[in-house]
This record gives structure tokens, C-alpha cells and sequence, in this order.
């Protein structure tokens, strides 16, 4: 077998894992796309330790510690993007840039509510500009 079909193999995985992270709003589905990434990493590594001929079989060791990393990486990973699901209703990426709540106890995405008694119609105050006067 030559090397080429591994190494073709592999940058098609990191490509598709790639557009994934890059693509994909769902958190769930962007830690899917960096397991495949890292699958794709491992894919080279056992690839070039049977090219080589490593009797250390280096390759492979690095291969097992990459995937030790990997199971961490998406136990943490879920269990983060559950904990976001329960608080926020959604695990949508570009809704957990403001992950941090006002002072007030508002939420920042929340336009119409006016405080922590979340009165609506009102317009929340700007802290910012307050702050700046």
C-alpha cells in the first residue's frame, strides 16, 4: 500500500471536519467536526509509523494518547454544551458569544426587558453610557 492513499484519505477528513467547525452552528455537530479533524491526525500518524518502520512504533503510541485526548475533549465538550442547552434553550455557537449577564441580572440579548423583574415594553438601560458620563 503506498502512502498516498492514507495521506489523500486523512486531508479529505481534516477538509470535511474542517468546514464543519468553520460551517456549522449546532455545538454538538462542531465537536463532531473536531473529532473528525483529530481521527484524520491519527490516520497520518499510523499511516507514517507503518511507512517508517518505527519498531518504537511511535506513531501508534501517539495515536492511543491522541485519542485519551480526544475523549476528555468531548466528554468536557458535552457536557458544557448541555449545561449551555439547559440555561439558554439553544446550543446555537453564535448565540454563546455573550455568555456573561448584565450587573442588573438581564440578559444582553434581551432588548425589551427593563430589569431583573423582566418588564416588558421597556428598553433597558445602557450601563455602558451611564458608566461613560
Amino acid at each position: 500500500m503506498h502512502l498516498a492513499c492514507p495521506a489523500v484519505l486523512a486531508v479529505l477528513l481534516f477538509c470535511v471536519g474542517l468546514y464543519g467547525v468553520l460551517a456549522r452552528r449546532n455545538a454538538i455537530l462542531v465537536l463532531m467536526s473536531v473529532e473528525l479533524m483529530l481521527n484524520a491526525v491519527n490516520l497520518n500518524l499510523v499511516a507514517f509509523d507503518v511507512w517508517l518502520r518505527d519498531k518504537l512504533h511511535a506513531g501508534q503510541a501517539l495515536t492511543l494518547f491522541t485519542i485519551a485526548v480526544a475523549a476528555a475533549e468531548i466528554g468536557i465538550g458535552l457536557a458544557i454544551v448541555l449545561l449551555v442547552y439547559r440555561n439558554r434553550g439553544s446550543s446555537d455557537v453564535d448565540r454563546l458569544r455573550d455568555l456573561a449577564e448584565d450587573p442588573d441580572g438581564t440578559d444582553p440579548n434581551d432588548d425589551l426587558t427593563g430589569g431583573p423583574d423582566g418588564a416588558a415594553g421597556r428598553p433597558r438601560p445602557d450601563h455602558r453610557a451611564e458608566a461613560a458620563a
